[in-house]
């Protein structure tokens, strides 16, 4: 087959959307490379890059070729350039890794569905825009993905929680619709610096509670620091720490933490992978309040590095997090806040949800995720060849 792949939100400019496509991409790669009729070793792969992303992007089989697709997501040139480009290439199957497939690409595809937080959480403080031109960016969203689901051959749901919400908002059959869980990657760039230095180039002050991630309303980080305010009366030695590179929403958070008079809150900024692993092992607890989820890595990468786990009970994440965290109701304000203090001073649930978390981490994959991806392409291929050419008309 002849399969495209938008990979235009490949590696770091993508955030957690680039991790999957270049996760999938890769282990697609390594696939491949085990030969065979089951590796897909005779397909031809299409990787559509942009230019910010296109020195990332180092194909390792000969049958994996780059494409240059300068084209911004989620723009006019998005929704009349892009189905033109793929349209040269005569693909069989075109794999977009996020709602956004053009509208008006005709081809056969597949398309990853991450999470509805546009149906859930569709509120004005979660963009930059005016709100006149946030309401019509919410109308085309929703009009993109409802085509994007109803038109696909196959929806990639990145949780159970995700593919049942899928089916509840757009009435998709339970078959069309294929769970393929994402995974995580334990930061592998250790540093030999000691770790006071590093956590004093970040600001960051021991003992502390831990949040990495960014700031968007539906994470529910001003609860958490009005909870927090509340904690440190009885712990006044515990800071709370921000992991993420400041933006509109961070510095928002920063003027409310302000305005609340909230003590002991570090914001430590964008935190390099090569010290990201040490800020986490260094953490007295990693606190994920988030009131909406597809996912949910970052719990997943506090528990690689041996920190407990205290989180949201919402959404997708008593699915992907287990029996190795403890849960609160995240608009619970007195809940949230007798669970975090809980995990903080039993050392006995520390110690438990720490092995539990060993246990977790274990069940998830990014080659799994990759191989039950190639099957779908495998499949859905060969129902298109059956369809030509099984019946002779």
């Amino acid at each position: 087959m002849r399969i495209g792949i938008d990979a235009r939100f490949f590696g770091s400019i993508g955030k957690g959307l680039g991790r999957y496509t270049q996760k999938l991409i890769e282990n697609l790669e390594k696939i491949s490379a085990q030969g065979g009729p089951a590796s897909g070793w005779d397909n031809q792969y299409y990787i559509f890059l942009r230019k910010e992303n296109w020195d990332e992007y180092h194909p390792k089989r000969a049958n994996f070729l780059k494409v240059l697709a300068d084209i911004p997501w989620y723009g006019f040139r998005e929704q009349f350039q892009f189905p033109k480009l793929l349209e040269k290439f005569d693909l069989d199957l075109v794999h977009f890794p996020h709602f956004n497939v053009p509208f008006f690409y005709k081809g056969k595809f597949v398309v990853t569905i991450h999470d509805l937080i546009l149906f859930h959480y569709p509120t004005k403080r979660a963009s930059t825009l005016s709100a006149f031109l946030y309401f019509f960016k919410k109308i085309a969203h929703r009009l993109v993905i409802r085509r994007a689901v109803k038109k696909s051959e196959k929806i990639f749901a990145v949780s159970r929680y995700t593919k049942n919400d899928i089916r509840k908002y757009f009435g998709i059959s339970e078959e069309k619709i294929e769970v393929t869980y994402e995974a995580f990657d334990p930061v592998q760039k250790k540093t030999h610096e000691p770790v006071g230095k590093i956590l004093k180039k970040y600001g960051i002050i021991k003992p502390y509670i831990l949040y990495v991630g960014n700031a968007y309303p539906h994470k529910n980080l001003e609860r958490l620091v009005l909870v927090f305010r509340e904690i440190i009366k009885k712990h006044p030695h515990l800071h709370l720490i921000f992991v993420g590179k400041e933006d509109y929403f961070y510095k928002r958070l920063k003027k409310y933490v302000s305005q609340k008079s909230a003590g002991n809150v570090i914001f430590a900024d964008y935190v390099s992978d090569e010290h990201l692993a040490t800020v986490y092992h260094e953490a007295l607890l990693y606190v994920f309040p988030s009131l909406y989820e597809g996912f949910g890595l970052p719990p997943l990468e506090a528990m690689a590095e041996n920190v407990p786990v205290a989180s949201s009970n919402r959404s997708c994440l008593p699915e992907i997090l287990g029996k190795a965290a403890i849960y609160f109701d995240p608009q619970a304000m007195a809940e949230m806040e007798e669970i975090i203090e809980r995990a903080v001073s039993d050392k006995e649930l520390r110690h438990d949800l720490i092995r539990e978390g060993k246990k977790q981490i274990k069940q998830y994959s990014w080659e799994d995720m990759a191989r039950k991806t190639f099957d779908i392409y495998s499949r859905v291929g060969s129902q298109k060849n059956k369809c030509q050419y099984g019946n002779g008309y």
